[in-house]
Formats: C-alpha cells, structure tokens, sequence
C-alpha cells in the first residue's frame, strides 16, 4: 500500500512538474532591439595622418560614435592628432559623412574642422594582423593651421581588438 501511495505522490509530482513546464512557456515574439542608423560608421578606428598623401604621422587611434542626433556622428581623435572633437553630419545608408565648420571645445582648446570626403568601406582593408576589415577615410582642414588651406587626409582601419593589430 506504501509502494502504491508513493508511486502515486510521484506520478502527480511528475505531472504537475510537466504541466507548470508547458504552461509557462512564453508565447510571445521576442523583442527586437533597434539599432542607431549610424551604427556601422560608429567604432575604434586606427588612422594614419597624410598630408598631400604623404604620410606625416603614424597609426593613431580615434572614435567614431552616434550622437543624440540620429543623422550625426561624433569623432574624437583622444587628443592624439589635432585636439578636436567634432559632431559632423553622417548618412548610415552611404555610409558617408561631412560637414563644413564643426566646432570643437576640448579643454578649452577651440578650433572648426572642415570634414570632407568621409566613407566607410566595409571590409575594405586588411588590418595588420590578416583580418578583413572596415576602412575609413576622411578630409579635414582646421581653421587655426599656420598653414591655411592645408588639407589632412585620414585613412586606416577598424579597431580589431587583437594583438596584432594593436599601436
């Protein structure tokens, strides 16, 4: 009779077990999250400086990042090229961006940036490690140069994350 009540408080155990299981499964769609218009100009991006294609300063690192404003992108260069941090005009679909006397306050340290020419290429360069990855160039005249009128050419790579393609 034992045996019996046992087998029978373990059956109902059982099946209720089963039944909270497959009642509580959610029936719902899973939610989709969004993602900003920008986001494939947005990143760590390694650069070298040119100048009249010639280069004048070696890889530095600068970030592209949306801004509040869903057609904007951000661009820092971390006080590594000229001190600026500028919000210029991008379009996501081309994956494009420019704009004419951004202005930039880093640390007190005012000047307006021309940027020209901006594109992202996708996978469009091999960073130094073998990976396959994004590229960007840019254009960019500051108004405060001694050398009015001088156009700095930007181009390099997605920061990868890997050793290798680390400076």
């Amino acid at each position: 009779m034992k045996i019996i009540l046992k087998n029978t408080i373990l059956k109902a155990v059982l099946l209720t077990t089963i039944l909270v299981s497959a009642l509580s499964c959610d029936k719902h769609e899973a939610l989709e999250v969004d993602q900003t218009a920008l986001k494939d100009l947005s990143g760590d991006w390694y650069v070298r400086l040119f100048i009249n294609n010639e280069e004048a300063l070696e890889y530095s690192l600068i970030t592209t990042t949306n801004s509040a404003d869903v057609n904007s992108l951000w661009i820092d260069d971390h006080h590594h090229i000229w001190d600026f941090k500028v919000v210029c005009p991008a379009d996501g679909e081309n994956l494009s961006f420019s704009g004419a006397n951004l202005p930039s306050n880093v640390d007190g340290y005012e000047v307006d940036i021309n940027i020209t020419n901006g594109l992202i290429i996708k996978e469009g360069t091999i960073a130094p490690g073998g990976s396959v990855v994004d590229s960007i160039y840019f254009e960019a005249e500051f108004s405060d140069d001694l050398n009015p009128g001088t156009i700095y050419q930007l181009a390099g790579y997605r920061r990868t994350g890997l050793a290798a393609d680390e400076h």
